[in-house]
């Protein structure tokens, strides 16, 4: 009996030494890391209305980014660009203006930004992902020059489907029936869309033969399995290489994992010889060559953005979360599609739509069912005499043990 109350003692002021003196209002600087077994953020802790805040300006940031860069990918190729290497690019491209919003990111208070893994370990992360993302960019390339845009923004939805098989094996996500829902019914969705692809009577886009419309499929598959496993080794990376998942840590991970990217897409940019044809491709790009350097340089910045948003979501919450996050997109970029490039808007894409969202608030729900239910799992083993700290630790045993 003595020894448990000591070791309630110690753990209490672990926690408070733990703890930055003057942080006591929620205003902290960190992105909160605690975690249940699912690999998610753990649901009694920071789960009020400012983190969902949090969360919810990181998924429009992720969502206005992702739509802006699909459709300038989409105008590209429209105005008469065809470089698929350029296109690969300007993903990555963009990530040397991280330095900027990481310069202005104040320093954790909790230390936790001077945590100094090992340089080998760090190089391998940065060099393993960055290698995964610049041919996950390649695929979507040529995936967005062979489909319409909303065919391939609907399809691109599978992601969601390989992410839950990655975020089990490496994340050891927690999956429970509404989860399941969630990555089936998107799963169905993309499924749907594939079958129907045939007859939606839509050209594939710069009027490419019909018989690259199944190479587009094809690839946006492949790259949608590449790229789930690229945020699933982006989780991984916090957990067991960091250790740490503060903003600037989040900012440094995808800015040197992307410049890894660049610098192979511009390798590959030389070695294709493709370089040679930019000259002539801007002089007959239409509108002129400021509309093509607006272009590139606009979808250099948003694909930026969007990974940024889907990162922080990463580290706050789970990959599959922030994968899930990203399919609210698919209501977007069609409607856009639509209107911005004449893309035709059938009823199955409609449907597929309609279960895209469903899908999506699936998961969230089951966020918030997790949050109200280990929230109250504390609040009574408080009421019980147990201390906060086991009461937590009770509440993340008894989450983790759900199927």
């Amino acid at each position: 009996m003595t020894t448990h109350a000591q070791e309630i003692q110690l753990q209490i002021r672990g926690t408070h030494d733990s703890k930055p003196a003057g942080n006591d209002d929620g205003d902290d600087n960190t992105i909160d890391d605690s975690r249940d077994d699912d690999g998610a953020k753990s649901p009694g802790r920071r789960r009020d209305a400012r983190w969902w805040m949090l969360v919810a300006a990181d998924m429009l940031m992720l969502l206005c980014g992702g739509t802006v860069a699909t459709l300038l990918s989409r105008l590209y190729y429209n105005s008469g660009g065809n470089s698929k290497w350029m296109t690969t690019l300007t993903q990555s491209g963009g990530s040397p203006l991280l330095f900027i919003p990481l310069l202005l990111t104040p320093p954790s208070p909790t230390g936790e930004d001077s945590v100094a893994p090992a340089a080998r370990k760090l190089a391998a992360v940065y060099a393993g992902i960055g290698t995964i993302v610049v041919f996950d960019n390649l695929m979507y390339a040529y995936a967005l020059l062979y489909l319409p845009v909303s065919t391939f923004s609907l399809v691109a939805a599978t992601q969601l489907a390989f992410n839950a098989v990655t975020s089990r094996l490496l994340n050891k996500q927690r999956f429970t029936a509404l989860i399941l829902n969630s990555v089936v019914v998107l799963t169905f969705a993309a499924a749907l869309l594939g079958v129907g692809s045939s007859s939606d009577g839509t050209a594939a886009a710069a009027d490419v033969p019909r018989s690259k419309y199944a190479a587009g499929f094809v690839l946006t598959l492949a790259a949608s399995a590449a790229f789930a496993l690229v945020l699933s080794l982006y989780e991984l990376a916090f957990e067991k290489v960091i250790g740490a998942r503060t903003p600037r840590w989040t900012l440094r991970v995808q800015m040197y994992s992307n410049l890894v990217a660049s610098a192979v897409a511009a390798a590959g940019l030389l070695a294709s010889g493709e370089w040679r044809t930019i000259p002539a491709e801007m002089a007959a790009f239409k509108n002129g060559r400021a509309r093509y350097v607006v272009t590139l340089v606009g979808t250099a910045v948003a694909w930026q953005a969007a990974v940024l948003g889907q990162v922080r979501i990463i580290a706050r919450v789970s990959s599959l979360f922030a994968n899930a996050a990203g399919t609210v997109q698919l209501p977007l970029v069609p409607i856009f599609a639509v209107v911005l490039f004449g893309d035709k808007m059938t009823g199955i894409k409609v449907l597929a739509m309609l279960m895209a969202v469903w899908g999506f608030l699936s998961y969230v729900y089951q966020h918030y069912l997790d949050g109200r239910r280990a929230a109250a799992a504390v609040r009574k083993k408080a009421a019980d005499g147990e201390c906060g700290v086991c009461a937590s630790a009770t509440a993340e045993r008894t989450a983790s043990e759900e199927v």
